[in-house]
């Protein structure tokens, strides 16, 4: 309850009223309703209108104070006089006389994870984007609604509508999907594919807006992910080298740039067993498509895409790079290397979740180049990596040539094209140590000898942790080429993201447009994921949204049954209270704590 004042002007006089009011709920949604008028003059200052209001309304309900307070009681048998008490019977009261041990909570669906995405989707604008791209708003719905499971649970199309239902995200749309079914989803990733570049461009150019970005660096890298089943109606799934260490399995390739900041400014899909080099100049192009292309920015690659050709790709279309030089390239400042003059340590984050700064075990010193500034790199993490890999890779050759060599001494080998296809498949699946050995098949002893080849295998050890980069800023000093290459991680980032909590792989889909569809859809979640976790890192909080969606997990809406003493039961459906976790985050993301609008019903018993 609370006091309003009115006015009134009759004749050219105004009349003045002052009336307790209660807010009810009404089939037509919210309503005053007037209690009781208390006259033309203030009951008291307004500044003690609220607690009054309150004295009122306990009084009307029956409660009495221990001390009678003069300024009250008028009012109140006033109230009483003029019939100002509660009429029971009304159904909208928000006041009822509840039996408390039947009250009920039930249906409680998962909403904090779904209302976080949703409210990154609206955030981006993305229906304002799907809209200007001609799709209608069933195909917005259902787009919002297989983005935010990839973000939330990642499930299939057939799996998606069950989950759907497990959830409030249709309370949250504001729609029903009970209808909801895996051939409506099918259906949408088919209207959705024709459009993935205008949408693609759309975004970036939204996010540049939103966040401020600065385009000054593209960072481009390739991931690989794999599929279950044959997929012969897809012509790019291909058997190649698997990151995903299943090369059982056929496959695709997934370039993708970010910005600086990590925000995706282009992908595309290319055949599983692509080389990376040849990926280039066609990925420069869809990035062209998307941004616009942005002249003088610096572009970013590892050393798979580091070949003179690629380089003049990228200084032809107007672009820097910066790059990691091939192993062969680097091999030649072994001498640099090994030298103990010149190095600067430097200093960098242990990682993004933590960012406390410590001296790394990483450093740099200038290195002779024609015509391109070059630095040599060492670090102590990368050694004991490169090292870690390679003894691996070493012991898995050498059991698996012990084996194949078993084959042929027994004779279940015979067939010379046979054993060297045999040595094919090892050399591709340990590339990375077949390269220190000499393997030989000799026919007509049937034999497999191998042999180390010690002197190539002890330069790379003394190269271990070492790597050379060049670039033709001529700008750049050491520390900022070499802080500028390790953004690079944040590419390798977002392939994890998108694998693990937002899992793109394996793919189920066979054919082509539906998997660069369901690509799509992934790369769509993880524009929601770095919009979430830019904004905390704006906060100076350093987190994953993997720890956010698990915090959140459990903030629920439900429905909870008030059993009244007339027989009736009122249900209200809403959001339960957010946990001090749960507000802390919202407020981080500068969202509404509020998911959804309480809706309250009677119903007979």
């Amino acid at each position: 309850m609370f006091i309003k004042r009115t006015s009134k002007t009759v004749g050219g006089k105004t009349y003045v009223n002052h009336l307790l009011v209660e807010s009810v709920l009404t089939p037509k949604g919210p309503r005053h309703r007037t209690v009781c008028s208390l006259g033309s003059l203030a009951p008291a200052p307004r500044e003690e209108w609220s607690a009054l209001s309150r004295k009122l309304e306990s009084a009307l309900i029956g409660q009495s104070t221990l001390l009678p307070e003069p300024g009250v009681e008028p009012l109140i048998e006033r109230l009483q006089k003029r019939g100002g008490a509660r009429p029971r019977a009304t159904p909208w009261l928000a006041t009822v006389e509840v039996l408390v041990d039947r009250v009920e909570v039930e249906k409680g669906r998962a909403a904090g994870p779904v209302h976080v995405g949703h409210q990154m989707w609206k955030r981006l604008g993305l229906d304002a984007i799907l809209e200007k791209v001609g799709l209608d708003a069933k195909t917005k719905c259902l787009t919002e609604v297989m983005t935010l499971n990839r973000l939330v649970a990642p499930a299939s199309e057939h799996a998606m509508p069950d989950w759907v239902r497990r959830t409030a995200l249709a309370e949250i749309l504001g729609t029903d999907l009970s209808w909801l079914n895996d051939e409506a989803l099918y259906r949408n990733l088919d209207k959705l594919h024709p459009e993935r570049v205008a949408i693609e461009a759309a975004l970036a150019d939204r996010e540049r807006s939103l966040f401020q970005l600065g385009e000054s660096i593209y960072l481009y890298d390739l991931t690989s992910t794999y599929f279950e089943g044959q997929c012969k109606k897809n012509p790019k799934a291909k058997y190649g080298y698997s990151r995903d260490q299943r090369p059982d399995c056929r496959q695709v390739v997934v370039g993708l740039v970010l910005d600086g900041d990590g925000f995706p400014k282009a992908h595309e899909v290319f055949e599983g067993n692509r080389n990376d080099s040849t990926t280039v100049e066609e990925m420069l192009a869809a990035l062209e498509k998307r941004t616009g292309g942005r002249q003088g920015a610096t572009v970013v690659v590892d050393r798979g895409m580091a070949s003179k050709g690629n380089l003049k790709q990228i200084t032809g279309r107007g672009y820097h790079y910066l790059v990691a030089a091939r192993q062969p390239e680097r091999n030649r400042y072994l001498h640099e290397f090994e030298g103990e003059e010149g190095w600067e340590p430097l200093v960098r984050p242990t990682s993004p979740n933590n960012p406390a700064q410590k001296k790394s075990q990483v450093k740099i010193k200038g290195a002779a180049g024609d015509g391109e500034v070059r630095i040599l790199c060492v670090s102590e993490d990368r050694q004991q990596k490169d090292r870690a890999i390679r003894q691996l890779q070493e012991e898995r050759l050498l059991a698996a040539l012990e084996k194949l060599a078993q084959r042929i001494a027994k004779k279940r080998l015979r067939a010379e094209g046979k054993v060297g296809e045999a040595i094919g498949r090892l050399k591709q699946r340990y590339s990375r140590a077949v390269r220190y050995y000499q393997i030989v098949y000799d026919a007509e002893q049937q034999q497999l000898r191998w042999t180390e080849l010690a002197d190539k295998k002890h330069q790379a050890e003394r190269l271990d942790g070492g790597y050379l980069l060049k670039t033709d800023r001529q700008d750049m000093s050491g520390e900022e080429i070499w802080r500028t290459y390790i953004l690079l991680t944040r590419v390798e980032s977002a392939f994890r993201s998108m694998k693990s909590p937002l899992l793109e792989r394996p793919i189920f889909h066979q054919k082509e447009h539906r998997v660069e569809a369901h690509i799509f859809l992934c790369v769509l979640a993880y524009h929601l994921l770095v919009c979430v976790e830019k904004t905390f890192r704006d906060h100076g909080i350093f987190t994953s949204w993997e720890s956010i969606r698990e915090q959140l997990s459990n903030h629920q809406v439900v429905t909870v049954r008030l059993p009244a003493s007339d027989g009736r039961v009122l249900t209200v459906r809403k959001a339960a209270t957010p946990d001090r976790e749960h507000k802390a985050i919202y407020q981080t993301l500068r969202i509404p704590e509020t998911i959804v609008r309480p809706i309250k019903t009677w119903e007979s018993t």
